[in-house]
C-alpha cells in the first residue's frame, strides 16, 4: 500500500500531467522516469521541467537571475532543442539557481531557462512571453495541482533545490478552460485533504466532479475526448487516488464515494456511444490503484467499468512511444490486468479443488477477464485473420510474429495453464458426483459456479493455436458428466451458449433440453402479465386460434392464464388441458394442417394439401407459437414432428434415409431404383422421366423435376439426382411455405434466438422426449414415491387399498387417472421426478358416498375415507372412464 501511495504521490509531485512519451525529451538523468510519464499528454500544454544540479557542476559565482524582457542579457540567452540536452555549466554561478526545461508539446522544442529562488513567478512568464510571444494573459503555471500567483517568489511557492522538480504550465486558448480551472480547484483541494487538512470539503469536491460531466460537450467526440483529457492531464485521477490511499481518517472513504459516484456519473450524464471515450480516465484509475491490495473494492469496481468499455472501443498496436490518432488504449496497457486476472483465477481454480466449499473463482474476475481478452483478441485476429491458427513453436517465439508476439505467447501460456487447471477441476467434480448424493452435492459447489464461464473463454483462445482445440475437446468429451452438470447447474439466459451447442458430443439430454429452453421465455409469477384466454370447447381451435395467432408476441411471452366458458377451474392444470386438447385438433388429419406418418402415428409434417384452408398459413404460424409455448411451458402434448420437418426447421439437408417413416413406400421405391442394375435402368425397362404426379384439390397433375423434365429419361447416371429430385420436391419444395409460417410463429416465442439454432441445438430424440414425453409405461413404485399424504398416513387403509387398485388398473386407466389427477397424459421421460412437484393425496371430509375430486392445478387428489376397497374400487372405476376422467379437473 505504502509503494502505491508513493507512486501516486510521485505523479503529483513530479507530473502532475499526463503526456505522451514522444512528447518528453529526457535529460541524462530522466532514466528512472519512464513508469510515471505514461499516458497521454494535450498540445496545449507546456512542460516546465526544474532541476537541482550538483554541487561540484556549479560554479560558485552565479549570481544571474531571470530578466525581464528588456533587460538584455546575451550569455543568459535561452536556447531551443529538438533533442534531449544536458544543461550548459558555463553561465551557471550560484548553488541557488534553478534551471528549467520548458517543453512546448506543439513544436516537439525544449526551452531552457534559469532564475533564483527569490525571483517571482510573474518575471518568469515575462520571459515565456518574450521567447514564445504567447501573450502574458493567457499564461498560467501549475505547480502540485495550484496554480502559481505573480506576486509569489519561486521560494515562497515551495519549489527547492532539495531534488528535481516539475512545473507544468498550461496556455488559456486552451478549447476547454472552464473544465481546467475546475479540475484544477479540485486537484488543489484533493491535495490538501490527502495530507489531513480541510476534512469536510468533500461536498466542493463532489460539485467540481458534476460540474466538469455537466459541461462535457455532447455533440463532438473530438471535443468531448479534449474536453476529458483535461482531467487526467490536470492529474485529477492521481489526486483522487492519493486521497484514497491517505492515512487521515475518512479520506479512504470520502474518496470511494467521490471515484464511484464520477464514473457513474459518467453512465449517465454522458450518451452511451460516448462512454468509450472515457476509457482512457478509467485506464488511469486502475493503472493508480493496481498495487493497492489483491481484492481492492474501488480497484475492481473501476477494472470491471473500463472492462465494460473496452467492449464498445477498437484497441491498437500503437508503437513504442506512441499512438495513433484513433487509438484510445494500446493493447499493452490491457494486457498486465489480463496477466493479473488470468493469475487470480489459476490459485482460486487450486483452492477450489482442495476444498469445494470454497468460493472458488469470483464472477467478477470471470468476466473481467473476458471483458479484457475480447478486444485483444479481435485485434490479433485482425492480424492473423478470421479462423487462422498459429503454431505452436510459433507462438512460443514471440520474436518471429511482427506485432502482438509476445501477447500472442503469453495467450498461449494462459491457456496451457488454466486447462490444465480446469482439466483437473473436472476430474475432482466427477469424483464428487459419483461418491455423494445429489442433495449433499448442492452443499459442495460453491467453487463450481464459474467452471463454466472460464471453459467457455478457454474454447475461445483455443481457436488460435493449432492443436489447441482438439485438446479442449478431447478433454471435455473425457469429462462429460461434469460438464452437463455445469450446464443444467449454472448455464443461465444471459450467457452465450452456442459454443456448447456446436459439440453436441460433451452433452446428454437433460443438458441439451436445459439449453434449449433457455431460448424460450421464462414464465412469469405475475398473473397481471400473462396472456389471458376464454375459450369455449366447443370452437376450441377456432378461438385458440383468434386468441393466438393474432395476439402481439410480446404479450405471449409472459405466459398464458386460460379458462373454459361456463367451467370454475384455472390455472396451470385447465392450461395443460387447454395445451393438449388445441394440440390435438391442430395435429387432426381431418384439418389437413398436417400428415400422420403411416409407421409411426405420432409423427407429424406439414400437408402440402393445406391449401385446401385458404387460413392455412396463419394456422401454421398459430401452430408454431403453440408448440414453442407448450415447451416453454414444459407440457408433453404427446405427438412428435417427423424427421423431414425436424430437419428442415434446423436448415438441415432432407436425404433419402430421412424420409423412411413419412413415407415408406416412397423410401422403398427409391431404394429399388438406386440398387438396381445399371444395365436394367438404362434399358428405360422403368420407363421413368424427371417428373412427378402429384394430386391437388382432387385432380392430377404432372411436376416436372428439372426444366424440361418430361423430355430427360431416368438412367445409371443420372438416378441419383432423380431420386434426390424426387425427395427435395415431395418433402421440401412443397411445403416450403407452410415450414416457413411455422418457423416464424415458433420464432415469435423465442427470447431473441434463431430458430436454426434452437433446433440445431437438439437431437431429434431430444425434441420427442420434450413434446411427447415418456414412452414407459407408468410405474407403480415411481408413482408411490412421489406421492405425498395430507391427512392420511402412508400405512392407513385407505392409502394401502388405493395403491392395490390402481396397480390392478389398465395401462389407460391409469393414464387417465393421472390426468384427472393433473391434467397429465404424458408425463416426462424423467418420470415422475420430472414434474415441477410431488404429487398430493388429501383427505376430505365428504361423505363416503361421494366421488373423488381433484386441485389439478396443484397435483392434488382429493377422496374421503371410503369404509372398504370394494367402495373405493367403485368411486375410482367411475373417474378413469374417459369422459369422466377428462372432465372432472375443477376446483
Amino acid at each position: 500500500m505504502s509503494a502505491v501511495f508513493d507512486f501516486v504521490h510521485q505523479r503529483l509531485d513530479r507530473l502532475s500531467s499526463k503526456r505522451k512519451l514522444e512528447d518528453y525529451a529526457p535529460t541524462d538523468d530522466d532514466d528512472d522516469d519512464d513508469d510515471v510519464l505514461e499516458g497521454g499528454f494535450s498540445s496545449d500544454l507546456l512542460s516546465v521541467r526544474m532541476r537541482k544540479h550538483e554541487p561540484n557542476a556549479l560554479p560558485s559565482n552565479s549570481t544571474t537571475s531571470i530578466a525581464p524582457p528588456h533587460h538584455k542579457q546575451p550569455h543568459l540567452e535561452p536556447r531551443f532543442s529538438n533533442a534531449p540536452s544536458g544543461p550548459s555549466l558555463s553561465w551557471i554561478h550560484s548553488l541557488s539557481r534553478l534551471q528549467f526545461f520548458v517543453k512546448i508539446a506543439s513544436g516537439g522544442n525544449t526551452l531552457v531557462l534559469h532564475a533564483n529562488s527569490e525571483d517571482s513567478v510573474k518575471s518568469v512568464h515575462e520571459r515565456i512571453e518574450a521567447i514564445t510571444k504567447i501573450p502574458l494573459i493567457e499564461q498560467r503555471l501549475i505547480y502540485r495541482g495550484r496554480q502559481l500567483q505573480w506576486e509569489q517568489s519561486l521560494a515562497e511557492c515551495s519549489i527547492e533545490n532539495d531534488a528535481g522538480l516539475q512545473l507544468v504550465g498550461r496556455l488559456l486558448s486552451t478549447h476547454h478552460p472552464q473544465a481546467w480551472q475546475v479540475i484544477e480547484d479540485m486537484v488543489w483541494l484533493l491535495c490538501r485533504m490527502s495530507k489531513g487538512e480541510f476534512p469536510h470539503s468533500s461536498g466542493f469536491v463532489q460539485s467540481r466532479l458534476m460540474a466538469f460531466l455537466a459541461m462535457t460537450p455532447k455533440d463532438n467526440s473530438d471535443a468531448t475526448a479534449g474536453h476529458l483529457q483535461t482531467f487526467s492531464s490536470a492529474s485529477a485521477p492521481a489526486a483522487l487516488v492519493m486521497l484514497y490511499l491517505s492515512p487521515h481518517k475518512g479520506n479512504k472513504e470520502c474518496a470511494d464515494g467521490l471515484i464511484r459516484q464520477f464514473v457513474s456519473s459518467i453512465q449517465t450524464m454522458l450518451p452511451k456511444e460516448l462512454h468509450a471515450l472515457c476509457a482512457p480516465l478509467m485506464l488511469e484509475f486502475c493503472k493508480l490503484l493496481l498495487g493497492a491490495t489483491r481484492d481492492d473494492p474501488l480497484y475492481s469496481f473501476c477494472r470491471t467499468t473500463l472492462g465494460s468499455m473496452l467492449e464498445h472501443i477498437s484497441i491498437g498496436r500503437g508503437s513504442e512511444n506512441t499512438y495513433s490518432s484513433k487509438e484510445l488504449i494500446v493493447v499493452k496497457e490491457i494486457f498486465p490486468f489480463v496477466r493479473e486476472l488470468a493469475k487470480r483465477l489459476s490459485l482460486d481454480l487450486v483452492s477450489s479443488m482442495e476444498s469445494p466449499m470454497t468460493l472458488g473463482p469470483s464472477s467478477n474476475d470471470v468476466h473481467d477477464l473476458t471483458a479484457f481478452l475480447l478486444p485483444i483478441r479481435t485485434a490479433i485476429t485482425e492480424l492473423v485473420g478470421v479462423g487462422a491458427e498459429i503454431p505452436i513453436q510459433l507462438a512460443e517465439d514471440s520474436f518471429s510474429i511482427p506485432f502482438y508476439g509476445e501477447e500472442i505467447n503469453f495467450l498461449h501460456g494462459i491457456f496451457t495453464g488454466l486447462m490444465e487447471k480446469m482439466e483437473q477441476c473436472l476430474q475432482k467434480m466427477e469424483d464428487y458426483l459419483g461418491m455423494r448424493e445429489k442433495r449433499e452435492v448442492e452443499h459442495l459447489r460453491l467453487g463450481w459456479s464459474q467452471y463454466l464461464a472460464i471453459l467457455r473463454e478457454l474454447n475461445t483462445l483455443s481457436k488460435f493455436y493449432q492443436g489447441a482445440q482438439d485438446r479442449f475437446w478431447s478433454i471435455l468429451r473425457q469429462r462429460k458428466v461434469s460438464v452437463c452438470y455445469l450446464i443444467v447447474t449454472y448455464a443461465k439466459r444471459c450467457d452465450d451458449h452456442k459454443w456448447l451447442l456446436e459439440h453436441k458430443e460433451v452433452t446428454d439430454f437433460e443438458s441439451r433440453r436445459h439449453l434449449a429452453l433457455l431460448m424460450l421465455p421464462e414464465l412469469k409469477d405475475d398473473y397481471e402479465e400473462v396472456h389471458e384466454m376464454l375459450i369455449d370447447r366447443s370452437h376450441l381451435l377456432a378461438e385458440s386460434f383468434e386468441y393466438i395467432g393474432r395476439a402481439e408476441p410480446e404479450g405471449l411471452r409472459s405466459g398464458l392464464f386460460m379458462e373454459f366458458k361456463n367451467e370454475e377451474a384455472t390455472g396451470p392444470g385447465v392450461l395443460r388441458e387447454w395445451f393438449l386438447l388445441v394440440c390435438q385438433e391442430i395435429f387432426n388429419p381431418q384439418n389437413a394442417l398436417f400428415i400422420a406418418c403411416p409407421n409411426d402415428r405420432r409423427r407429424f409434417f406439414p400437408n402440402p394439401a393445406s391449401k385446401v384452408d385458404p387460413l392455412h398459413l396463419e394456422y401454421f404460424s398459430f401452430s408454431g407459437r403453440v408448440i414453442a409455448l407448450a415447451l416453454m411451458h414444459k407440457v408433453q402434448v404427446g405427438l412428435v414432428l417427423d424427421r423431414v420437418f425436424f430437419l428442415q426447421l434446423a436448415g438441415k439437408y432432407v436425404s433419402l434415409e430421412d424420409i423412411h417413416d413419412a413415407d415408406p413406400c416412397l423410401y422403398s421405391s427409391c431404394k429399388k431404383i438406386l440398387e438396381m442394375d445399371a444395365e436394367m435402368v438404362d434399358s428405360d425397362a422403368l420407363g421413368l422421366t424427371f417428373v412427378l404426379e402429384v394430386e391437388q384439390l382432387g385432380h392430377r397433375k404432372i411436376v416436372e423435376l428439372c426444366p424440361g423434365g418430361k423430355n430427360v429419361a431416368v438412367n445409371s447416371q443420372n438416378r441419383e439426382d432423380y431420386v434426390d429430385l424426387l425427395i427435395q420436391h415431395r418433402f421440401v419444395t412443397s411445403i416450403s411455405e407452410q415450414v416457413a409460417r411455422f418457423a416464424q410463429g415458433f420464432s415469435d416465442i423465442l427470447c431473441n434466438s434463431e430458430l436454426q439454432k434452437f433446433f440445431q441445438s437438439l437431437e431429434l430424440e431430444d425434441l420427442d422426449w420434450m413434446l411427447h414425453g415418456s414412452e414407459s409405461v407408468i410405474s407403480i413404485e415411481d408413482w408411490m414415491a412421489h406421492t405425498e399424504y395430507n391427512g392420511y398416513k402412508e400405512t392407513d387403509p385407505q392409502i394401502l387399498w388405493f395403491w392395490k387398485i390402481v396397480g390392478r388398473m389398465s395401462a389407460e386407466q391409469r393414464k387417465v387417472l393421472l390426468f384427472f389427477w393433473t391434467s397429465i397424459k404424458y408425463l416426462p421421460v424423467e418420470g415422475f421426478g420430472g414434474l415441477a412437484s410431488h404429487l398430493y393425496i388429501y383427505k376430505s371430509s365428504e361423505p363416503s358416498d361421494r366421488l373423488p375430486s381433484s386441485h389439478t392445478c396443484f397435483y392434488r387428489l382429493c377422496f374421503p375415507p371410503y369404509t372398504s376397497m370394494s367402495v373405493m374400487q367403485d368411486r375410482l372405476q367411475i373417474v378413469t372412464q374417459e369422459h369422466v376422467g377428462c372432465s372432472f379437473g375443477t376446483w
